[in-house]
């Protein structure tokens, strides 16, 4: 978008002069808008991400419907949002759009801003809220994924690993280029199931991030890990959090120690690269590469491509659930703010729910055997 230099205090103050005029009053007080707009998000502390992202959405509509903010009608956003369900969207990436023209439009008709006084003395016009609750996407169910999207099974998870493991051993037998790569790639893999991390999450963690369990030091740096980049709620910055590892996943204690203790310094990362997962050029890993990394080897495996990244996440749920972990700790380990959200996460096996309902009429059984 095109700055034509006039910022929103500024411009008060033009448009209230009667000897000024406007060169291209439209577009420069549709900028000064959306600087005035940019500036309420920051200080409402929101993550600038989350505003670029924003603008960008308005900005995108507003280029779209061809007309200036104090045009705008109900009919605009239905257009724009057929449009932009072409090719079709999600759920959640509609009511985005609509999250952020809404809220662009809140701020225009704020009475403690002087918008609706602008337009009207220099357009006889008035801005409005055109997103209304029967014509947006409405946050009526908590899940609105593929409804193909689910967990890895036990066996999938070992196919997988076993995949990752074998990519290592083809590669140090045949004395090829990549092995120590692989290891990395097996390695991170193996982090995002044994804790249910994010993708950023895992990308991002350092070397100091892994820390003891003081109820298994056996496991030494490897008992848990701290994560710093934990998704952002409501625009603001990343949330924090320790996750245990669980006995159940212990076996992930001797490959994190090859990775750490041997195979990460022959990357020669030097001191002022922290990161636990570096590559071979001595940055960081990114998020497209696992991404990569994880279709190519899932592929290699024969596993179908409804399983994502994501799903080993799903996967760690469902399998604390099913190993008899509480509820809350699991909420816990994987940072969600509501009980709701990790529900959603779970999908227990059917021999996980015939073995509860065994136990159950067992006692049952017991019971009333005992009252005779």
């Amino acid at each position: 978008m095109k700055d034509y230099g006039a910022s929103p205090s500024t411009l008060r103050l033009i448009t209230s002069a009667s000897n000024v005029t406007l060169v291209n009053p439209e577009q420069q007080i549709f900028s000064a808008m959306v600087d005035g707009w940019r500036n309420q998000q920051l200080s409402r502390g929101l993550r600038e991400q989350t505003i670029r992202n924003r603008v960008s959405t308005v900005t995108r509509f507003a280029v779209f419907v061809d007309k200036p903010p104090w045009k705008w009608t109900v009919a605009d956003v239905d257009e724009f949002t057929v449009e932009a369900a072409t090719p079709i969207r999600s759920l959640s990436t509609l009511r985005h759009h609509h999250g952020a023209i809404r809220g662009f439009c809140d701020y225009l008709t704020n009475p403690l801003y002087d918008w609706m006084e602008i337009c009207h003395r220099e357009f006889g016009d008035f801005p409005s809220q055109v997103c209304l609750p029967w014509n947006t996407v409405a946050h009526r169910f908590e899940f609105e994924g593929d409804g193909k999207r689910r967990p890895f099974s036990y066996a999938e998870v070992e196919r997988l690993f076993d995949t990752a493991d074998a990519r290592v051993e083809l590669l140090v037998s045949s004395r090829r280029k990549g092995a120590l790569g692989a290891l990395r790639d097996a390695q991170l893999l193996k982090t995002v199931y044994a804790f249910g991390l994010r993708r950023t999450e895992a990308v991002m963690l350092d070397t100091v991030d892994l820390h003891h369990n003081a109820k298994m030091r056996q496991w030494g740096r490897y008992g848990s890990i701290h994560v710093r980049w934990a998704k952002a709620a409501g625009g603001g910055s990343p949330r924090r959090r320790t996750v245990l590892l669980v006995p159940e996943f212990d076996w992930r204690v001797a490959g994190m120690q090859q990775w750490l203790e041997q195979a990460r310094e022959r990357f020669a990362p030097g001191d002022d690269l922290d990161a636990l997962w570096v590559t071979e050029r001595r940055t960081r890993l990114s998020a497209g590469y696992l991404d990569r990394r994880f279709a190519e080897l899932r592929d290699e495996a024969g596993l179908s491509k409804d399983l994502t990244l994501h799903s080993l996440r799903h996967s760690y749920v469902t399998h604390l659930l099913e190993f008899g972990y509480a509820d809350r700790f699991v909420q816990e380990q994987v940072g969600h703010m509501h009980a709701s959200t990790t529900s959603i996460y779970a999908s227990v096996s059917s021999d996980y729910k015939n073995r509860v309902l065994a136990e159950a009429l067992k006692a049952l059984i017991e019971g009333e055997a005992d009252d005779r």
